[in-house]
């Protein structure tokens, strides 16, 4: 007889009352019943969560049986795992711009069981789990502390059909339309109401957790975080020979950085805490708890990491749109790409792995990005080079070479102002954290990853709108 599978579409015809529950339904059956055809499954599951107390002696549903009686069980469902002797190899670009902590937070993942192969990229620092520039390819299994809690963190570049000098012929009106149709902050969201598709997507209703953050997406939508998140007007200076189907020169344009809101924060803090109490490890590597993909919970997080990361690239839809409708311009060409996720892709051995990029850029063959620098230090819009020492990645930024409470104590707003002024870029909000001296230096950076990424062009900043401190 052959195996039958359920997984979280199927239990949509079965109300449960926490999504605990119907973790724990599926994880059962999924294990313990793999013979039993699909409807048999349901039919037990449905008669559990009408009777529970007739199943809490039996051998594999009592687990779900007391859940649902709120009694205590006596199963530890957590199991402990132990590190490896030995950091498995992983590939270091730009070792002298990245600091001690961050490669021992990198060997530290490099020995957990599942991990695969890694690589750090040239602005990596020290993060929560991984490294901030770390990249970790892992067997069966997903670590929400490798995505991070930004899920989907994107760029988004715009190439308008104007000249490069629109953005400083016409500032006052770039600036007007930048407090009008972008908003910042960890609350709140923008006065008018936004629509997107996202909005209706089904798989907000394939959990509790989810339908519970729906209505706060839809308040958020559009808008923006806090920290480094921006929004800004800028120039786009392609070089000679750029692929992109655009004439080498100036043109006015738009850059976003932001991520997937209050979403992808609750979902990554949710299932970070699952993962903690499935996957005890040492306390040097507890927020690296993992949950396998054919699990229950790993197959809820994979779900809903994906539509943070679409959620994601809506609110930058919707930035851009507002802003080009409310200037009444045209758009040439839209880059994209997105950080702080993890995908299933196949390495040179030819097997599929999980790969999480926790602030790394992805870069195979032909992928464009943009990879930004400071407020005064120009972004660069790059080619993926497909190298796979890199696991077919790159930096993400300048990274960052001094913490934020570092770079708050160390500068001004007003000193920090004064040195946007002499370089003639104008900052809306903003904090001292986010000084141009708190960043690595962005051509050094990319100097160090000419093996990951062709250079296409360049953004060059002007009118920058950030999070008040």
């Amino acid at each position: 007889m052959g195996k039958h599978k359920i997984n979280i579409k199927d239990l949509q015809v079965i109300s449960f009352s926490t999504d605990v529950a119907r973790s724990l339904a599926l994880n059962i059956m999924n294990r313990h019943f793999k013979h039993t055809p699909n409807e048999e499954k349901l039919k037990l599951i449905a008669d559990v969560l009408e009777h529970p107390q007739l199943y809490t002696q039996h051998a594999t549903l009592s687990i779900l049986a007391h859940k649902l009686l709120n009694i205590t069980s006596t199963i530890n469902i957590g199991q402990a795992y132990d590190l490896e002797d030995d950091a498995k190899h992983f590939d270091v670009f730009g070792n002298k711009h990245i600091e001690g902590n961050a490669i021992r937070q990198m060997e530290v993942a490099m020995r957990l069981p599942i991990a695969v192969k890694g690589a750090l990229m040239p602005d990596a620092h020290q993060g929560y789990g991984l490294p901030i520039g770390g990249v970790l390819a892992t067997h069966n299994a997903v670590i929400p502390y490798g995505v991070g809690m930004d899920i989907g963190c994107r760029m988004a570049l715009s190439i308008l059909d104007l000249p490069g000098s629109y953005t400083e012929h016409r500032a006052y009106e770039l600036k007007k339309a930048l407090q009008k149709d972008t908003h910042f902050g960890n609350e709140g969201g923008l006065e008018q109401s936004q629509e997107h598709d996202i909005l209706d997507h089904p798989d907000f209703q394939k959990t509790d957790l989810l339908k519970r953050l729906h209505g706060k997406a839809v308040r958020q939508l559009g808008s923006s975080g806090s920290g480094n998140h921006f929004v800004e007007f800028g120039i786009v200076e392609l070089h000679e020979g750029n692929t992109l189907d655009l004439p080498s020169s100036r043109y006015a344009a738009i850059l976003s950085h932001s991520g997937s809101r209050s979403l992808g924060a609750n979902i990554a803090q949710h299932y970070t805490n699952i993962a903690m109490d499935h996957c005890k490890l040492p306390r040097e590597a507890k927020q690296l708890a993992w949950l396998t993909m054919d699990s229950a919970e790993g197959e809820e997080y994979w779900l809903s990491m994906n539509l943070a990361g679409e959620y994601a690239k809506a609110c930058h839809e919707r930035i851009h749109h507002n802003l080009v409708r409310t200037l009444e311009v045209k758009v040439l060409k839209t880059i994209d790409n997105h950080h702080n996720f993890a995908w299933k892709e196949h390495l040179a051995d030819g097997k599929e792995y999980i790969v999480h990029r926790k602030g790394a850029t992805p870069a195979a063959q032909g992928i464009y990005g943009v990879i930004p620098g400071s407020m005064i230090a120009p972004g660069f819009i790059v080619r993926g080079l497909g190298n796979e020492a890199s696991l077919n990645s790159a930096a993400h930024g300048a990274g960052r070479k001094m913490s934020r409470q570092k770079a708050k104590d160390s500068t001004t707003m007003g000193s920090m102002k004064k040195l946007l002024q002499s370089e003639k870029v104008l900052l809306l909000g903003g904090s001292p954290e986010e000084a141009p001296g708190a960043y690595k230096d962005i051509e050094a950076i990319m100097n160090s990853q000419h093996t990951l990424v062709n250079i296409e062009g360049k953004f060059h900043p002007k009118i920058v709108r950030m999070a008040k401190d």
